[in-house]
C-alpha cells in the first residue's frame, strides 16, 4: 500500500469567497433591510408561529437579527474551516458552500419575510400565517445553495506517470481483452434513521396544520435517496460511484489513479457517520455500510473510499486498467 502525504487543499480564495463571506454577506444584506423597517415594525416581533400559523413567541428585533447572525456567522465558520481543512476533494468543497450559502440563505429569507408581513402592525400577534413564506425560504436556499456548489471550481489535473506498485493486486487480463466491474450498495443502518425522521415530519404536520412541513420531508427524503443508494462501476472511465439522480457524484479518472486497494472500514469508527464523509485524515467518498470498501490513492495526495462488496475485485481491475492506460 503506498503512503502518501496529507494533500493540499485547493482553491482557498475561491473556497473562502463562497463558503464564508458569501454566507455572511447574505446575512448583512438581511439584517440592513430588517433594520430599514424598524420604525414599521412591532415592539415586539413575532419570531415564532405555533399550530394554525399564529404567533406564539416573540422578541425585540434586536435579539431576533443577532440570533441570525450568530447562526450564519457559526455555521458558515464551521463549513470554511471543514472546507479549508479537508476539502482536498471538490465534492467536498461544493458541500460545504452549498450548505453554508443554502441555509444562511433560507434563515434570511425566514427572518426578513416574516418581518416584512409585520410591518405597519402595532401588535405583532395580529401577523397571519408565515406558511408562504416558509415556501420561498426553502425554495431560496436551495436554489443559491446548488448555485454556490456549482460556482466551487474543481480539482486540479493531476496526472499519474507511473504504474501502479507491484505489490498492488491485479486481475489479469489477455492483451486486447475489455472488462469491467459494476455493483449497488446501500445503507441499512442510515435507512433505518431516516425514515422514522420522514415519518415524523409528516405526522407534525398533520398534528400542528402545517401542511408545508410535507414539502420539507419530500425535500428530506429526495436529499436521503441521493445519498444512500450508489451504483459503483469500475471501467475505463475509472471508478465512478454515483447516486440514483446523479449527484453526488464520485470520479476517479484512470489517470488519476496511483494504486487502489481493499479494506474493511467502520463508518462510526473511521468516517463519524453514514453517506459522502469525510475522515479527519483527508479520506473523502461514500461510506454506506461496514466492511469491504475500495480505497483509491490518488494523485495531489488524495484518498477516494467507497463501500462496495467484492471490493478486492474492484481495486484489482482498477490497477490493472490503470497500468494498461499507462503504457497504451
Amino acid at each position: 500500500m503506498t503512503t502518501t502525504r496529507r494533500p493540499t487543499i485547493p482553491h482557498r480564495r475561491a473556497t473562502t469567497l463562497l463558503t464564508l463571506v458569501a454566507p455572511l454577506a447574505l446575512a448583512g444584506l438581511a439584517v440592513a433591510v430588517a433594520l430599514t423597517w424598524a420604525d414599521d415594525l412591532p415592539d415586539p416581533v413575532a419570531t415564532h408561529w405555533g399550530p394554525g400559523g399564529t404567533p406564539d413567541d416573540f422578541s425585540s428585533l434586536t435579539g431576533a437579527l443577532t440570533l441570525l447572525v450568530l447562526t450564519s456567522a457559526f455555521l458558515s465558520l464551521s463549513c470554511w474551516l471543514l472546507a479549508l481543512r479537508l476539502g482536498a476533494e471538490a465534492t467536498t468543497r461544493r458541500i460545504a458552500a452549498g450548505t453554508s450559502v443554502g441555509v444562511t440563505a433560507l434563515l434570511a429569507v425566514v427572518v426578513v419575510g416574516s418581518l416584512a408581513q409585520q410591518r405597519g402592525l402595532a401588535d405583532a400577534r395580529d401577523a397571519g400565517p408565515v406558511t408562504g413564506v416558509l415556501v420561498g425560504a426553502f425554495a431560496a436556499g436551495i436554489a443559491l445553495g446548488v448555485l454556490a456548489a456549482l460556482l466551487v471550481p474543481g480539482d486540479p489535473d493531476v496526472t499519474a506517470t507511473d504504474a501502479p506498485p507491484a505489490d498492488a493486486a491485479r486481475l489479469p487480463l489477455a492483451p486486447g481483452e475489455r472488462a469491467a466491474w459494476t455493483a449497488t450498495v446501500w445503507s441499512p443502518a442510515a435507512v433505518g434513521v431516516a425514515l422514522p425522521v420522514v415519518a415524523l415530519q409528516v405526522v407534525l404536520s398533520i398534528l400542528l396544520d402545517t401542511w408545508v412541513l410535507i414539502a420539507v420531508a419530500a425535500v428530506i427524503a429526495a436529499l436521503l435517496a441521493t445519498m444512500l443508494v450508489l451504483r459503483v462501476t469500475v471501467s475505463a472511465a475509472g471508478l465512478v460511484a454515483r447516486s440514483p439522480l446523479g449527484w453526488p457524484r464520485v470520479h476517479v479518472p484512470l489517470d488519476q489513479v496511483v494504486a487502489a486497494h481493499a479494506e474493511a472500514v467502520s463508518p462510526l469508527r473511521d468516517f463519524g457517520g453514514w453517506g459522502y464523509r469525510v475522515a479527519l485524515d483527508g479520506r473523502a467518498g461514500f461510506v454506506l455500510r461496514a466492511g469491504d470498501a475500495i480505497v483509491v490513492e490518488r494523485t495531489g495526495g488524495r484518498t477516494t473510499v467507497v463501500t462496495v462488496d467484492d471490493a478486492a475485485t474492484a481495486a484489482a481491475l482498477l490497477n490493472t486498467l490503470a497500468e494498461r492506460a499507462r503504457v497504451s
